[in-house]
């Protein structure tokens, strides 16, 4: 199969989705072009924040597009690449897309509630409770596997067998990205504040943007860091600190604008190196179409489709749908670009990193014996897009530099957005109020819990713990779990779809197979958890011939199948929960809630709303 005509097929069915079934789909639900959004009528300066549909696209793109569409595609390659390219076409329009898309109308139809918020509306107060635990553990998760990825592609430092020193030639590029990420986070703040300052928009900011991270990539190069991994675990950490409690405008918003325009720049090069190399005759896709029905990690059902994740469908979506993207939204009809869009473009990611991979297959030996993993995703997706980048032309060390930058901040861009979910579901847990405006209440013990600070620390701690087993032991729950995640997600859409007199038939299907594929994962993962801590003698003597290396994977092994079970007991009670609500529910019997304002809204907006009546009378007269 060559490449750049599977590149050309995907992206066709890609756009047809997202033009054909996105655009029915907000006609059935309903887009209200004349709507305040709650990013207007709630501002606050903090979460709620209106912006533009480029940057709202980009906040929910570069938040969303994480190590999964990378990571999850090629490992998933095990089974061969056509089922993965299949499940990434049909997954990602009518399950991610719908998903995302949902979550994200949802939560604006309802003042900008999170996910767990609007459970306590359709589902009640025990679900939402449950509901934020089962969050809380799962962006724990998250944290622990991006945090490894991160890490293990920064950590630079290859010594030379012969004086012990650094050779710089083979940790050059590692150390580079290194830098650059660290020079991101200031390059964002002042970033963020020309664009408060200046009022930067269209291509004075475009420009502005480029200009700061072509300096950054010059100094990035110009001086490396060079760390180990767990050193690089203790930068990460403190980063993710501030990324969670700092206001979203601050860090947050400016970093993922940027960061979307070098995902942006990261898909063009793909996608001109995959052309390039078929005009050379080197995009053939050498790795295998079809393997078996079983390898070595299990069954493609529900092994493919958990491993994919995020190329096809990601529970996390929602969150950041929910949590932050439709607090800034400044538009209702932008929610199909964002939400329905965004997910899209991440399946064509999913799509090119499949390519890459195939392509790569019979000259970097990408996988061993029984389709396991040799290099890891990261390395092969970087080296291969390098490898394309070089073909029009560019440097190679340059492309090397740039790829490892770019799949990196892949997952720290996942990584700053969960932390701050992960806090904040910390804090709406312990929380007596529903409302979206009083999350982080500062009353009585919030004073202590709903402080976003100690609530990211409480958050990263367990999720460093994790993190030294390795993201590929971790990769099988994080994958579960997240789908489970999806799964109660489109429950709670499809309450929400019947409560408000919606439509919701098309998201049966999707819950159904979710639901069926992801507790089926659960199990099979706590009980391959339970095997590696008996085997380890963690219910007994640990054998003396263990390696610290070793008990140290069977510890996190125990410390999984503890949050095994407990997201398989919380999620049952959640999705039953929701189906009794579904089928109890008459249709219609909840509309959408009555537009809410904070005092800058108001003052900002209110008004002009108030004063639209007045003039429309006065037109008609």
């Amino acid at each position: 199969m060559n490449g750049v005509l599977l590149m050309v097929v995907a992206a066709a069915v890609l756009a047809c989705g997202y033009l054909g079934y996105g655009r029915w789909l907000a006609n059935k639900w309903g887009i209200d072009k004349e709507a305040l959004t709650p990013a207007k009528r709630m501002k606050d300066g903090n979460s709620f924040s209106p912006v533009s549909a480029f940057t709202a696209f980009s906040h929910q793109f570069s938040s969303i597009c994480g190590a999964g569409p990378v990571t999850g595609t090629i490992v998933a390659m095990a089974f061969g690449w056509l089922p993965v390219v299949l499940w990434v076409l049909v997954g990602g329009i009518f399950f991610g897309a719908v998903h995302d898309f949902g979550a994200l109308y949802a939560s604006m139809k309802n003042n900008g509630k999170s996910l767990a918020q609007l459970i306590e509306k359709y589902i009640g107060k025990t679900g939402r409770r449950l509901f934020l635990l089962f969050c809380w553990l799962f962006c724990i998760i998250v944290i622990a596997a991006f945090t490894d990825m991160v890490c293990g592609t920064f950590a630079a430092p290859v010594l030379d067998a012969a004086t012990g020193a650094v050779n710089e030639a083979k940790s050059y590029a590692a150390g580079c990205a290194g830098t650059i990420s660290i020079l991101f986070t200031f390059v964002a703040i002042v970033f963020g504040w020309a664009q408060r300052k200046f009022n930067l928009t269209g291509a004075a900011e475009f420009v502005t943007g480029v200009v700061l991270m072509v300096l950054m990539f010059a100094v990035g190069m110009r001086f490396p860091v060079y760390l180990t991994k767990f050193q690089w675990f203790a930068v990460v950490m403190v980063y993710l600190v501030f990324a969670g409690a700092m206001p979203i405008q601050m860090l947050k918003t400016p970093r993922d604008y940027l960061t979307s325009i070098m995902m942006i720049v990261m898909i063009a090069c793909a996608v001109l190196g995959i052309v390039v190399l078929g005009v050379n005759g080197q995009a053939t896709m050498t790795a295998p179409v079809f393997t078996n029905f079983s390898g070595a990690s299990g069954m493609m059902f529900p092994v493919l489709f958990v491993s994919v994740a995020c190329g096809a469908l990601s529970g996390f979506h929602s969150l950041v749908s929910s949590g932050t993207s439709s607090k800034q939204v400044e538009k209702e009809q932008d929610a199909v670009k964002v939400g329905f869009g965004a997910m899209i473009v991440e399946s064509f990611v999913g799509i090119l990193a499949i390519i890459v991979a195939g392509i790569m297959f019979s000259t970097m030996n990408t996988t061993g014996a029984n389709g396991a993993a040799v290099g890891t995703p990261f390395q092969i997706f970087a080296a291969g897009v390098a490898r394309g980048m070089q073909a029009f032309g560019i440097d190679g060390t340059v492309a090397t530099v740039f790829m490892t930058m770019n799949v990196s901040a892949l997952a720290l861009t996942s990584l700053d957005a969960v932390a701050r979910i992960a806090r904040t579901s910390f804090s709406e847990f312990f929380a007596q109020t529903n409302d979206a405006l009083a999350v982080d209440s500062k009353a009585g013990y919030m004073k202590v819990l709903g402080n976003p600070w100690f609530a990211t620390v409480v958050t990263l701690l367990p999720g460093l713990a994790l993190a030294f087993g390795g993201y590929a032991n971790i990769w099988p729950l994080f994958g579960a779990s997240n789908q489970l995640l999806g799964g109660m997600t489109m429950i709670t859409l499809a309450v929400f779809c019947r409560c408000t007199g919606r439509k919701g038939w098309m998201l049966y299907v999707p819950v159904a197979f979710l639901l069926c594929c992801t507790f089926t994962s659960l199990v099979q993962s706590a009980m391959g958890c339970m095997t590696a801590v008996q085997q380890f003698g963690f219910f007994g003597t640990i054998p003396a011939t263990a390696t610290t290396a070793a008990v140290s994977v069977a510890a996190t092994k125990g410390l999984q199948l503890v949050f095994a079970i407990l997201l398989m007991v919380l999620g049952l009670i959640v999705a039953v929960n929701c189906l009794k609500e579904f089928f109890g529910k008459e249709a219609g019997s909840m509309p959408d809630e009555e537009p809410e304002w904070s005092e800058m809204g108001k003052a900002e907006y209110g008004r002009a709303a108030a004063e639209a009546p007045a003039d429309a009378e006065a037109a008609k007269a």
